[in-house]
Formats: C-alpha cells, sequence, structure tokens
C-alpha cells in the first residue's frame, strides 16, 4: 500500500531484527512526530512497569509520551490515532487525544467492523451457508 511504518519506544520492548520486516525504529519520538504524517500511539501496559521493563510511567511519558508541547514543537499536522484502552498522561495526554488532530473515536467505532472484514478476507473471504 505504499506506507511505510516507523516504530518507536523503548529499545527493550522492540522486537529483535524488526527491520528485516521492513519496518524502521527510531528511539527519539520527536524524530518520529517530524518524519510521521500519522501516529498510531499504542498504550504502555501496566504489567510492563511491574516487571521492570520500563522504569516508571512518569520516565516513559517523559520519553515518549505524545503530549500538546510536543506537538507544538513540530508545528504541524498529523493525524493522531490510539485504538483504546488509553493511559491519558502516560502514552497520551487527554489534550491530544481530545484534539483535532485526533481520529480515535472513529478509529475505536470502526474498529470491530474493520476487524471482522479482516478475518472475513483470511478466511477466503466466502460466503457462510446456512443450515
Amino acid at each position: 500500500m505504499g506506507a511505510e511504518v516507523t516504530l518507536c519506544g523503548p529499545p527493550n520492548l522492540i522486537p529483535k531484527n524488526i527491520e528485516e520486516l521492513g519496518v524502521n525504529y527510531l528511539s527519539d519520538v520527536d524524530e518520529v512526530i517530524e518524519w510521521a504524517d500519522a501516529l498510531n500511539v499504542l498504550r504502555i501496559q501496566r504489567e510492563r512497569m511491574g516487571r521492570g521493563l520500563v522504569p516508571s510511567t512518569r520516565e516513559y511519558r517523559s520519553h515518549f509520551g505524545i503530549t500538546s508541547e510536543r506537538l507544538k514543537n513540530h508545528n504541524k499536522e498529523i493525524v493522531i490515532m490510539h485504538p483504546g484502552p488509553m493511559n491519558r498522561g502516560v502514552e497520551i495526554d487527554g489534550e491530544v487525544a481530545d484534539g483535532n488532530q485526533a481520529i480515535i473515536l472513529n478509529q475505536v467505532l470502526n474498529g470491530v467492523a474493520s476487524r471482522m472484514a479482516i478475518l472475513y478476507l483470511l478466511c477466503g473471504g466466502k460466503k457462510v451457508e446456512e443450515k
């Protein structure tokens, strides 16, 4: 489809050899914001915190959190996505999640139908015979 995908996050949470799948990795979220047309922000799972994979939510937010200040520094229009659920104030600020650039509500609203369509296509896209 012509999309270029770049992951950003703590290096210890990024799969090894991700580049072999044609996916880029950048550790600096500001560099990603400058490069990207859209951000699909994912939730940091609380269980990762308990296992010591991320030092603290505060540190995670300071390095990787999508804040309105961070977006203003780049002065560009960028689409903000998040599949939910989200930890407001950690990976994304509420002001960003509820802002004009966010399409999160539409994304979540259409999520079930999209997954159903993908599963349908993966299963061969054949009509189910009624019994």
